[in-house]
């Protein structure tokens, strides 16, 4: 703290010594004659809960508990910790860790760690679950000038949180991208809610470990299955428009671009080369992260067609060949830079026998200076012979790679943001004023007395009625007799389907009918079924049999919910019928902050989308009503969650409305 030149008073609080660097020392932080703002915690864990009940007792109003032997410890260390969560809320001290390495501060400047070492000044702040990853991140920082505004060890996240310094970052001043290393949110509904706010005021980029699909939950329907244990966090990113960065040294390049390159207009990229291989490669690349090759105005291309050599290429890619000097850079990236179709460039230089890498990096920046909004990227690729040049452009704020994807990769992470932040802010779903809860609630209990989780399809038929949700009428028969009568009353064509929660596959054990037109098909089949069904499943017995009016044809999707332990329900949509496990066709959002204009996008993010509009001369499908089925489903699993699945598979679309023809939902 001394080291690092913080302003402010410091008070060692130790029972033995009476100095330490020249400061007084007291016994007890209740002893220290001034009020306290923080204190640094740094005992053993035994003694880390008289610190805190003292430091309480002092009106102090934040603790950074850096000492370990926690809840990473065990059962024992659990304990301990909600006891230390406890006194903080007594006292409403708020606390950071325990079991972190601290928090640092480059502009108070405030090192509250036991980091070795200190970073440079600057404008990025970088919160770590990982206490061993911040510490390695700040001793590679020191060889270079990457600076930072604030390093944040989370550590245990007993209290504080990702949430809490994210908001904080965003409205720091020193602050120009918040970067994150995260291995799990806690509050997955505050973390959407933070992160969506804080993204439209300063880019976050996180880098999100354990994505393996290991941890995904068992799950007995379509739409769980399909939903691996990282595919939450991939949906709350995108939906509150944080950048994911799949790799340490990604998430520091784009840290690096966010840090020295203005917000560009928008993704139509300039590439200028003195080779075609590396700019073919840059334009592969622009295309894989979404980016648009900027298509030059008349003016620029007759500019470049008078001063170039014939050989060159004047569109884009810009090929300066292999013997252009700085002037011939200085030329090109003057008139690409002015052109209003372009929105930011990547210049490449390689290391041909005539090439000018110090003076060319001399030109980047002074030209770039020129035009100071739209950003530029340079790649040196090569090693001693460019490393001068690369440095200058260093020096310059320009951000220099080795290789060209890494630049367009952050260029792309640059224009994903602008998209962001020039996006219309989402619209809620509507108010829905016809739902009826109370027979929801209804159903949910007469399962739950018959000791199931899993509803019947006639009671997931109800339960999506009772939602607006157009649904062909389905009755649970447990008599022939009862079946017909049934038949007569909803109307023929009937289907026949089995009713168990036990059998997920009805089809495969004989248990649908299909296109029964008289009382006395009806009768025969019902018996039909329960004989398939005895003679596959001896140990089954059947509710009894769902009777359902037959649907018209239409086009098949599935609309479905699952939900996430950390950030609730997630819907789905996609290709529907008996291949949705076999093709995995489906897209997904989160209910939270779900909005019809992101239902519209995420339809015709499908293939489905294809057929729906109209493939091969078919009518278009009615896209308005399915919008309209999945913010109902949306809104079902918001009011109630004890529902875990549901599957809506298959619901027809057609021409004219859509219809929902089997229901499976399972509760908790």
């Amino acid at each position: 703290m001394l080291a690092c030149g913080y302003g402010g008073r410091i008070f060692p609080i130790n029972p033995k010594d009476k100095e330490i660097e020249g400061c007084l020392v007291y016994s007890s932080v209740t002893q220290v004659p001034e009020p306290v703002d923080v204190a640094v915690i740094a005992v053993p864990a035994r003694g880390v809960l008289l610190a805190a009940e003292e430091c309480g007792q002092a009106g102090v109003k934040y603790l950074v508990v850096i000492s370990a032997g926690f809840k990473e410890t065990g059962a024992e260390g659990m304990a301990l910790e909600k006891e230390l969560v406890a006194i903080a809320r007594r006292y409403g001290m708020r606390v950071v860790g325990p079991n972190c390495v601290g928090i640092m501060d480059t502009h108070t400047p405030l090192n509250a760690s036991f980091a070795a070492g200190f970073p440079h000044k600057g404008e990025i702040a970088f919160i770590s679950q990982s206490g061993a990853m911040l510490v390695a991140i700040l001793d590679w920082s020191l060889d270079g000038d990457l600076g930072f505004s604030k390093f944040v060890s989370l550590g245990n996240k007993s209290d504080l949180n990702e949430s809490d310094f994210i908001a904080i970052a965003a409205e720091d001043p020193a602050t120009k991208v918040i970067l994150c290393y995260i291995e799990d949110v806690l509050d997955g509904s505050r973390f959407l809610d933070v992160a969506t706010r804080a993204s439209r005021k300063k880019p976050i980029v996180v880098l999100k470990s354990g994505t393996s699909q290991a941890g995904a939950q068992a799950a007995s329907s379509h739409t769980g299955a399909l939903a691996g244990s990282d595919l939450a966090y991939e949906v709350a990113f995108r939906q509150a428009g944080v950048i994911r960065a799949r790799s340490m040294s990604e998430l520091f390049d784009l840290a690096v671009a966010f840090a020295k390159q203005p917000i560009p207009r928008g993704g139509r990229l300039a590439i200028v080369t003195n080779s075609g291989g590396p700019g073919i490669v840059a334009t592969d690349a622009a295309e894989q992260q979404g980016l648009t090759i900027a298509r030059f105005s008349k003016s620029t291309l007759d500019a470049l067609r008078a001063e170039l050599p014939p050989e060159s290429n004047i569109y884009n890619p810009v090929d300066v060949l292999g013997d252009g000097r700085a002037d011939r850079y200085r030329f090109v990236l003057s008139k690409v830079l002015e052109d209003d179709n372009v929105d930011a460039v990547v210049v490449l230089v390689c290391p041909t026998a005539t090439a000018e890498p110090g003076e060319t990096a001399g030109v980047i920046v002074e030209v770039a200076g020129k035009v100071p909004e739209k950003p530029v990227f340079g790649v040196y690729m090569g090693g001693k012979i460019m490393k001068a040049g690369a440095d200058i452009l260093a020096e310059g704020n320009i951000p220099c790679y080795t290789f060209p994807e890494v630049a367009v990769s952050a260029m792309g992470g640059l224009a994903h943001y602008a998209r962001t932040v020039n996006a219309e802010p989402a619209q809620s779903l509507p108010d829905y004023d016809d739902l009826d809860r109370e027979r929801v609630r209804a159903v949910f209990k007469s399962v739950k007395e018959d000791n199931r989780l899993v509803l019947l399809g006639s009671e997931g038929t109800a339960v999506v009625e009772a939602y607006g949700i157009p649904a062909a009428p389905t009755k649970l028969a447990t008599r022939a007799k009862e079946a017909v009568a049934i038949a007569e009353e909803i109307g023929y064509p009937i289907v026949l389907k089995v009713a168990s929660p036990r059998i997920i596959h009805k089809i495969d054990v004989g248990g649908v009918r299909l296109g029964l037109d008289t009382p006395g098909e009806v009768m025969a089949n019902f018996w039909a079924v329960m004989s398939n069904v005895q003679r596959s499943l001896p140990d089954v017995i059947p509710h009894g049999i769902d009777v359902q009016r037959m649907a018209p044809k239409g086009i098949e999707v599935i609309v479905g919910m699952t939900r996430d332990i950390h950030f609730g329900p997630l819907i789905a949509f996609g290709l529907g019928g008996i291949y949705v496990n076999l093709l995995e066709e489906v897209v997904f959002r989160l209910a939270q902050g779900l909005s019809t204009r992101a239902i519209e996008k995420m339809i015709t993010e499908t293939k489905a989308y294809t057929l729906l509009r109209g493939y091969r001369g078919q009518k278009p499908a009615d896209i308005a009503a399915l919008v309209n089925i999945i913010g109902r489903v949306a809104r079902l699993a918001t009011d109630f969650p004890e529902i875990m699945e549901m599957d809506i598979n298959p619901v027809f679309a057609y021409p004219s409305g859509a219809q929902a023809l089997d229901v499976k939902i399972t509760i908790s």
